[in-house]
């Protein structure tokens, strides 16, 4: 691709580049752009007539969104010299641009990421707009990689170890006034000042001579003094394997590339970051990472149907029925984000309750500086309540959001039915009960569907969107576009016992109970889930959610597939002895103190006992064997029948939904990562246990083609 940097002269013997990609929304630095980069700054380097240089953006509130990622997934399958060839084409070109012999500076409006922050980082100053969209970060953690063109050892040489190290190893976002106090920026303006402020800056630092200091001061060493020094990364290391807990190699990767470039000159430091970098470019976690990222962005342009002629209705105002956890979480989610919302529940204590929660989740990010006393204002205005189903007249979506239990719901929705609108469109929040069923009590099942919601709701960013064969493609067009309104991640799918999440985290869940029967931990249960990659253990979920909401689930689910679904009495009994988990105060543990900490429960014991079937010695392989090869079979039926449209939509939902960990890629690039003959090789021994951990036909024959879930991603640029 070809003219995507313009070159003109402004009065003053004032050169100024911009940057703009023909044809496409966002600036990204593939091969092809850096290498006409590298053909401007050939011309550049020549002229000494030139007072400075200024550098922009051609998009309005859009600088550079970083690398091109599909180059970047690309290079998992390079070989190490031409990653190596990457890196060194960025390095040489970003190291040309810092000897440019006049001033350079960096006017930037809008997003500032990656290598377009290691591009600005090599110019001798950058000026901000004011645009509150308008933000620096150097994200590539959260892709697996690290800044590796230049930018571990130019950042701390410009804003301080401590300061870098944040930004770097947390891919943090810094934003206009912060990066000024940080000293990241020269200053901050409107944007349309942009250009007169750099010509205003360049004068400067010609009179001053300011900007030739500076840049011998950036080649040389930071200089920090051993205690300095070892203070800085010994906090670092701590915190960021705290935080990674080993699985995540990147940051760690970036911290050492600090630690052994900075107390040296500039271009050995520059050697040091592209040696390290090798062990981390390319690898399969950041594939699988820059995969997920794709992932998502694919599912923020999807539609949720296939036919493009169905416009989504517009919504003006949502219904909840229900003001419990989930009801109060729903109506809250929508009014945070601008769409006026009505609660509904049967007495005004319960709907005053549900108003206490909604105040809540505005109130606890408040603390944190994620809200303000304006977005708390706008909840107040856009949220309103009733104790009568009349409220639902002027709703265009109503969701309901009561106790699980289909009876209830099916009650509520012929009660309900006359008040709603002609047009309204009818969504149930359950998790598991067929939509196929409850259809046949609603209004009009042609606008009836799930959204399944999950909590807490203001933090879970995946809603299921789940169709039976009567739901209309405009009723899911308008809950898909409905969901994104307020930030979540929507996922379209056929109607089946657990839907998506819960239908394949169900055998997870089951087999962690039939492990601790067989004689396993629940500690060392907890514990494999976790080297896996997983946010907790299975023990430690089902007292998180409620062995309650576990059971009742859990049977609805068990019920649907019981060919392959081992029951037992355990924790029916544990919710007939009141022992609901950490809502109760104990479960399969305790919850001490005031913060509910789980600690081990004596008393669980009895139940143990009265349930046990074995006392097996486990080795190591086979508890994360038991844990997720039946899961991964689970989802692999999913993708047969078709539940969802497309693989990638099954990854995502667990990466969503349960936090299944993202640098595995999800549980089907996962499977793609063994291979399919090594998944058969390792679901054998467990064959005599039951159909759960029988090979499904599709398995066996990717197995045999070499088959993949996933096709590799070629570079193409």
């Amino acid at each position: 691709m070809a003219n995507a940097f313009q070159f003109e002269e402004l009065d003053g013997k004032i050169g100024l580049v911009t940057f703009d990609l023909p044809d496409e929304k966002v600036n990204t630095l593939g091969k092809a752009i850096v290498s006409e980069l590298a053909e401007l700054v050939d011309s550049l380097e020549g002229r000494d007539d030139l007072k400075g240089l200024l550098f922009c953006s051609g998009k309005p509130g859009q600088f550079i969104a970083g690398a091109n990622l599909n180059e970047l997934g690309a290079l998992a399958e390079a070989t190490r010299e031409d990653v190596q060839q990457a890196m060194a084409t960025g390095h040489e070109l970003f190291s040309r641009i810092s000897r440019l012999p006049y001033p350079t500076i960096a006017l930037i409006d809008g997003h500032c990421m990656g290598g377009g922050t290691e591009l600005v980082l090599s110019m001798d100053e950058r000026i901000a707009s004011d645009n509150r969209k308008t933000n620096i970060a150097l994200p590539e953690v959260k892709v697996g990689l690290f800044p590796a063109w230049g930018g571990t050892q130019r950042l701390p040489r410009l804003i301080g170890i401590n300061a870098s190290i944040q930004m770097i190893c947390t891919g943090e976002t810094v934003f206009g006034p912060k990066a000024a106090e940080l000293g990241l920026v020269f200053d901050v303006v409107p944007a349309d000042d942009l250009i007169d402020a750099g010509r205003r800056t360049i004068e400067y630092l010609n009179e001053t001579g300011e900007w030739q200091e500076t840049r011998q001061r950036r080649n040389q060493p930071v200089g920090l003094s051993d205690d300095e020094f070892n203070f800085a990364f010994a906090v670092s290391e701590g915190f960021v394997r705290g935080q990674t807990k080993g699985q995540y190699p990147a940051p760690l990767a970036a911290l050492k590339a600090m630690k052994e470039g900075i107390n040296r000159p500039l271009d050995e430091g520059l050697k040091i970051e592209q040696e390290i970098a090798l062990d981390i470019i390319g690898s399969q976690i950041s594939a699988n990472l820059i995969n997920v990222f794709f992932m998502g962005n694919q599912l923020k342009s999807d539609r949720g149907i296939e036919d493009s002629s169905i416009v989504p209705r517009d919504v003006g105002r949502v219904g909840v029925l229900g003001s419990g956890l989930m009801g109060a979480g729903i109506a809250t989610a929508h009014a945070r984000r601008g769409v006026p919302a009505s609660m509904v529940d049967v007495d005004n204590d319960r709907v005053n309750d549900g108003m206490k929660r909604a105040a809540h989740v505005v109130a606890s990010r408040m603390k944190i500086g994620r809200a303000t006393a304006e977005d708390m204002q706008q909840l107040l205005a856009l949220l309103s309540t009733g104790t009568s189903e009349v409220v639902f007249s002027d709703c265009d979506v109503v969701v309901e959001a009561i106790t699980e239990n289909e009876k209830w719901k099916t009650e509520a929705y012929k009660k309900i039915g006359p008040a709603l609108n002609e047009d309204a469109i009818l969504a149930s929040n359950t998790s598991t009960i067929s939509i196929t069923r409850m259809a046949e009590a609603a209004p009009n099942p042609e606008r009836f569907a799930g959204m399944h919601f999950f909590y807490p709701v203001d933090r879970m960013q995946l809603v299921e969107v789940i169709r039976d064969e009567k739901t209309s493609d405009e009723t899911v067009a308008t809950l898909v576009q409905l969901s994104k309104r307020i930030g979540k991640t929507p996922i379209v799918m056929k109607d089946c016992a657990g839907f998506l999440v819960n239908r394949i985290l169900f055998p997870y869940m089951n087999e962690s109970v039939q492990l601790l029967l067989e004689g396993a931990s629940m500690d060392a249960i907890d514990k494999t889930a976790t080297r896996f990659g997983m946010p907790m253990g299975p023990i430690a979920l089902s007292d998180l959610v409620g062995i309650d909401t576990s059971f009742y689930a859990g049977q609805v689910i068990a019920d649907a597939y019981s060919d392959r679904t081992i029951g037992s009495p355990l924790l029916g009994q544990l919710v007939k002895a009141g022992r609901m988990g950490k809502k109760s105060g104990s479960g399969f543990r305790k919850f001490v103190g005031k913060k509910m900490k789980p600690a081990h429960d004596p008393d669980f014991n009895s139940f143990l006992e009265a349930n046990r079937v074995g006392d097996k010695q486990f080795t190591d392989e086979e508890v994360p064997d038991r844990l997720f090869l039946p899961m991964l079979l689970e989802a692999i039926r999913c993708v047969d029948e078709e539940i969802v449209r497309e693989p990638a939509h099954v990854d995502m939902g667990l990466i969503l939904g349960i936090g299944f960990p993202p640098f595995r890629g999800g549980i089907l690039r996962w499977c793609d990562s063994m291979g399919a003959a090594e998944v058969l090789k390792k679901l054998e021994p467990y064959i005599p246990l039951g159909k759960r951990f029988e090979p499904t036909e599709s398995l066996t024959q990717m197995a045999s083609s070499g088959g993949k879930f996933f096709a590799s991603r070629k570079a193409t640029g």
